[in-house]
């Protein structure tokens, strides 16, 4: 066995009561705080991005193709755009695309029990994917569509039933205002409540037959806003973004939600900092506390240090005991702090005990989201930072001289 690891061992791993012995379980509570708060931190923050990010996603898909425009407001109605052929061959053959639906955009002024509220209608087709929205229905179901005509269904969110007093099955009448000052009532049933915690979304949309919108804007069968593009890797958007955008037609456009919603993606990228100065506080209080209780175990181990000396033990190998001494300290305060925090981990997704105000966060509780490379960064890079700081209080021992050094003994 090497001795500087036998020595480093016994040291370690004595139990007779001293200073050190104290300093050294601080330490280790010290780095397993440090590795739980810095592997929380990226949980919770990623999931935080997540859990906000899938949810734009959910409303709106990944990538939105339709009718080329400058600027524009991010929420309002589209102009309109003959659906073509060869745009949904570009979309189709490509590998990242999971799904393709098509969409139309119409505001309009809800009336109900008590008082009007203003929407912008998404209106949908029968091909639409509403699973992606699942989690978000609060009452009664998705609408239904007819095999011709128009769907009298409508799904409101939970803010605007509330503001006008409405429920599922209740009836609710939409006004539609024509470019000549007139307007159109149609009176459609309530068939579900949604709720999605998006402030901006929650109290603007409402969704319809794709259909309706068609009539009442005076549409022909084949003209929609544009086609909403679900991709099989959130994180490949603006790849593919850019691919298609090369492909579609001279009056086609292609932009990511990111690019249409960026106040929302740079509020959440911004959170990248925040886990970025984390991680390094962490890292430093945890490296500090080794370094001083390295530093403290080399004082109180003067004598041996000399006694060592003085056989004929080498400086390198004597650095080497505490250097190992320290190893064994940072791991077993990294095994107790990777429990701790996969622990509470656990219990958040199981249990969801951190709540959020819903109106400030978008998501009522803590969302968790933990890669295996997350771990990796944190235990490797934290480990690694911490065998190169205990090299500083180790060169001590090279100033320690044989014949002082055994006075104190």
């Amino acid at each position: 066995m090497n001795v500087a690891t036998f020595i480093a061992r016994r040291i370690a791993f004595n139990r007779q009561r001293s200073f050190s012995r104290f300093i050294i379980r601080l330490a280790i509570v010290a780095t397993a705080i440090s590795i739980a708060a810095m592997i929380l931190t990226l949980a919770f923050t990623n999931g935080f991005q997540f859990a906000i990010s899938q949810k734009v996603f959910s409303i709106w898909g990944h990538i939105r193709v339709q009718h080329y425009e400058g600027s524009r407001a991010a929420i309002a109605e589209e102009l309109p755009i003959d659906q073509n052929d060869t745009v949904l061959q570009v979309l189709r053959a490509d590998k990242d695309i999971a799904s393709i639906n098509a969409f139309a955009t119409r505001n309009a002024i809800l009336r109900g029990k008590e008082g009007i509220e203003g929407v912008l209608l998404k209106g949908v087709d029968s091909g639409y994917d509403f699973t992606r929205l699942d989690g978000y229905i609060k009452g009664g179901r998705w609408l239904s569509f007819p095999d011709s005509g128009y769907s009298n269904e409508i799904d409101l969110s939970a803010y605007t039933a509330n503001q006008l007093k409405l429920h599922s099955g209740d009836k609710v009448l939409v006004y539609f205002i024509q470019p000549d000052g007139s307007y159109r009532v149609r009176s459609l049933t309530i068939a579900g409540i949604f709720k999605t915690g998006i402030e901006d979304y929650d109290k603007l949309i409402a969704i319809c037959d794709l259909n309706l919108i068609r009539r009442l804007n005076n549409w022909s069968k084949g003209q929609i806003s544009g086609y909403e593009i679900a991709l099989k890797d959130y994180r490949l958007a603006d790849s593919a973004s850019d691919r298609i955008r090369d492909q579609l037609p001279a009056v086609w456009g292609c932009r990511t939600i990111e690019e249409i919603y960026p106040n929302i993606f740079d509020w959440l990228n911004l959170q990248n900092i925040t886990i970025a100065i984390i991680l390094i506080i962490m890292i430093v209080v945890a490296t500090l506390n080794l370094v001083t209780c390295l530093i403290i175990l080399v004082l109180e181990r003067t004598s041996m240090v000399g006694i060592l000396k003085a056989v004929g033990a080498p400086d390198l190998s004597i650095q080497r005991i505490f250097l190992y001494h320290g190893a064994f300290i940072a791991l077993f305060g990294m095994v107790i702090g990777n429990v701790v925090g996969l622990l509470i981990c656990w219990l958040q997704v199981r249990y969801g005990f951190i709540t959020l105000p819903e109106e400030a966060y978008f998501i009522s509780k803590a969302a968790v989201k933990l890669e295996w490379w997350h771990l990796l960064l944190v235990n490797g890079g934290s480990f690694l930072v911490c065998i190169l700081v205990l090299m500083i209080p180790t060169l001590i021992i090279r100033r320690i001289r044989p014949t002082r050094a055994i006075q104190f003994r």
